[in-house]
Order: structure tokens, then C-alpha cells, then sequence
């Protein structure tokens, strides 16, 4: 699918399939290998862990009855939708676009976790000492790679209208 922006959507497509094929098989892996709780010393300040985050970003609102997990489902799918619109009318404007796959490919990531288990399972531990950065997964990855090419798109934007 060729679009009038000077792009094709299917790259980016692509790439946000891979990133939910990576996200989903390490998840499988996961689940597969540990019970909650486990964990694998890989270096002085990383683990592989198994941990269920009913939440949002930072365990945010884990601490309620359940009716996150649909909330959170339903934000995802409503961003998953306005990504894909947003990379049908942008394919050509390739950070930008990129970085709205990462995300549509993490989104869906997590979506699909909240759906089959009610949590999304999260695993890579970082620690300082004994301070521990909440465990996160390969969409929390892709997400914040995403946010991250979005702020550098709208940087580069800015400088060039100068």
C-alpha cells in the first residue's frame, strides 16, 4: 500500500510485528520457565525476573479491584487504532512513523497480555543496590524507544521551521 505522503505502510507494519513476535515469545518464555517471583542473576545490576503488573507504567493503579485491566485494555486498542490512522497518513516521514510503530507494536504487546492473563507479564529487572527499577518487558521497550523517536522527531520539526 502506497500512500500520498511518499510512503508505504507496510514497513512500518513490519517492524511493529516483529516488535509483538519479540515481545509475545519472551513473554512465552517467561511464563514457560518461571513462577512469579523467580528470578536469574545475570549481572551486578540485572535479573531476569517473572512479574505480573496488573497496572499501568510503574505498576500504576495495580493496587485496584481489576477494572484497570480493562481500562487499560481499551486504551490500548483506542491508541492502536489512532497509531495505525496516524502511520497511513504520515509512512513517509520515517522517525516519525517509526517511532508510532515501536509504540503500535508494544501497545498491542501488552494489550494482548491484559486480555489473555488480566496482567502484563514484565521480566527485566535492573538494580542499584538494593533500589530496583520496576521490571519492564520488550513493548515497555519499544514504547519508550517510540516516545523517545517522537520527542527527536519534534525537535528536528521545530529546528527546521526556524
Amino acid at each position: 500500500m502506497t500512500l500520498s505522503r511518499g510512503g508505504s505502510l507496510w514497513p512500518w507494519l513490519g517492524w511493529a510485528a516483529i516488535v509483538l513476535i519479540v515481545d509475545q515469545f519472551t513473554k512465552t518464555l517467561i511464563l514457560g520457565y518461571y513462577r512469579l517471583g523467580d528470578h536469574t542473576p545475570v549481572t551486578g545490576f540485572f535479573n531476569i525476573v517473572r512479574a505480573h503488573n496488573t497496572g499501568a507504567a510503574f505498576s500504576f493503579l495495580a493496587d485496584h479491584s481489576g477494572w484497570q485491566r480493562w481500562l487499560f485494555t481499551v486504551i490500548g486498542i483506542a491508541a492502536a487504532v489512532f497509531i495505525l490512522w496516524m502511520l497511513k497518513t504520515h509512512a513517509g516521514q520515517k522517525l516519525f512513523s517509526f517511532a508510532m510503530a515501536s509504540i503500535l507494536g508494544g501497545a498491542i504487546g501488552n494489550v494482548i497480555d491484559r486480555m489473555m492473563h488480566g496482567y502484563v507479564v514484565d521480566f527485566l529487572d535492573f538494580y542499584v543496590g538494593n533500589w530496583h527499577f520496576p521490571a519492564f518487558n520488550v513493548a515497555d521497550s519499544a514504547i519508550t524507544l517510540g516516545a523517545i523517536c517522537l520527542v527527536l522527531d519534534e525537535l528536528r520539526r521545530v529546528r527546521r521551521g526556524k
